[in-house]
């Protein structure tokens, strides 16, 4: 069993989760978990650098010198990337760099994510977490109140409420997501988890086969 923070009235309590809630007694392959994290990052890369290869230095492609007697090196034109303000060999060019993994691998590494978080005691679950106007001041006591040092993602059950969503957004390294749309890369990047009313049913419902999406 698994103790974890749970937040309810304004007043914070430790309740006890089943180690098995994301891993259904399953062996977990840290291994699927560190491709999806590659993956999402090489998804992130832009892929926009260049740089001026030969042939697309101006300048005349005359050979500058004969090829013998000169008792220098052979050579052709002054574009060659031995010369200064020549082109560049082997550079980087636009490319892209995004692929994909398998839908099961990606549900697999987000239910390996979540139950690293759940074993390192970095989930908790934050329960009435209605907000009548957006309130900032609010948002932090409630996560300083669950001891959430660091980043965190609060994780909704359906679509985040927009007074929630309007208080979390100054806060330092917190975002607000909905279930559906967390990846394993959330999981990882935020320090704590924190759970908000029926999210932790929606999670478990989306890695137990309900739900594949969000991973894409």
């Amino acid at each position: 069993m698994a103790t974890i923070k749970t937040l309810n009235g304004g007043s914070a309590s430790e309740s006890d989760l089943d180690d098995t809630t994301f891993t259904f007694g399953e062996r977990m392959r840290p291994a699927v978990l560190k491709e999806a994290v590659i993956m999402y990052e090489a998804n992130k890369r832009q892929g926009t650098v260049n740089v001026l290869s030969r042939r697309f230095v101006n300048g005349s492609g005359k050979k500058f010198q004969k090829q013998k007697g000169t008792g220098r090196a052979r050579h052709g034109d002054r574009k060659a990337p031995s010369f200064r303000g020549g082109g560049v060999a082997h550079g980087p060019h636009p490319r892209d760099y995004s692929y994909s993994m398998p839908r099961k691998a990606l549900k697999r590494a987000l239910q390996v994510a979540l139950a690293g978080k759940l074993r390192d005691g970095q989930v908790s679950r934050w329960e009435g977490s209605e907000f009548s106007s957006p309130s900032t001041k609010q948002a932090h006591n409630a996560l300083s109140t669950l001891d959430v040092v660091g980043s965190a993602l609060v994780v909704s059950a359906g679509p985040v409420d927009r007074n929630l969503l309007l208080s979390v957004r100054n806060l330092t390294r917190v975002r607000a997501l909905p279930a559906a749309e967390i990846s394993a890369y959330d999981v990882c990047f935020y320090r704590n988890l924190v759970l908000l009313d029926g999210a932790l049913e929606a999670l478990v419902a989306r890695i137990g086969g309900g739900q594949e999406g969000g991973d894409d």
